[in-house]
């Protein structure tokens, strides 16, 4: 490990632009899975279709190909000058978005259907009835599976890297390996330890937040 010791401002750097590709991507693929778990559920068949069409695709394209076409698919096509950083983040979002839209939607079938019918009875709208009465009660539940997806959204954050974003963990690794000249193996050590930190960090909060939850029900 002398190598890392001996670098270790690099991985430092190369954590703290690797953690904000992480909170970067967790908030945005929240908010759009989220919204595409109401599409899903929504009354109207257009928005249904459009919401299982997105899962259906991205679920079953690999991430690479994912980031691959917007890091570079998207600027050729539509003349976007994006850094590699904006475009992989956005290609993450994109991707993690419909593992966490699958999570919620799981949790609003689990609500009682009795709790929305009598949300209607009271004349709220389906907007009103799924912001105020049925998302509030199904995140209670989808904490734990939304939890391991973005753990593993964490962990798929370092094929951001290999697609170019510079500075990150990823490139701290490629640069010690290749440009610096040392082994490999204590090289990828270095960045492996990187991110159990953030895998590890996230699985506590994670637990802390399910358990505030539990007790709130």
């Amino acid at each position: 490990m002398e190598p890392v010791l001996d670098n270790l401002d690099l991985y430092v750097s190369g954590f703290w632009r690797s953690l904000e590709i992480v909170l970067w991507a967790a908030a945005g693929s929240l908010a759009l899975g989220i919204l595409l778990a109401a599409f899903r559920v929504s009354p109207v068949p257009v928005l249904q279709r459009l919401g299982a069409l997105y899962v259906a695709t991205i679920r079953n394209t690999p991430l690479t190909i994912v980031l691959f076409f917007f890091a570079f698919g998207v600027p050729a096509a539509f003349g976007v000058t994006w850094d590699f950083f904006a475009l992989g983040t956005v290609g993450l979002v994109v991707y993690t978005a419909a593992f966490v839209c699958e999570s919620v939607r799981s949790g609003v079938n689990a609500v009682d259907a009795g709790q929305a019918e009598a949300a209607r009875a009271l004349g709220l709208t389906f907007r009103q009835n799924l912001s105020l009465v049925v998302l509030p009660q199904a995140l209670r539940t989808v904490v734990p599976p939304t939890g391991s997806v973005i753990i593993a959204m964490i962990k798929n954050s370092a094929v951001v890297g290999a697609i170019g974003v510079s500075g990150d963990l990823f490139s701290a690794y490629r640069r010690m390996a290749s440009a610096l000249g040392y082994e490999r193996l204590p090289s990828i050590a270095g960045t492996a330890v990187g991110f159990l930190v953030m895998t590890l960090t996230a699985g506590a909060i994670l637990m802390v937040v399910e358990r505030r939850m539990a007790v709130s029900r």
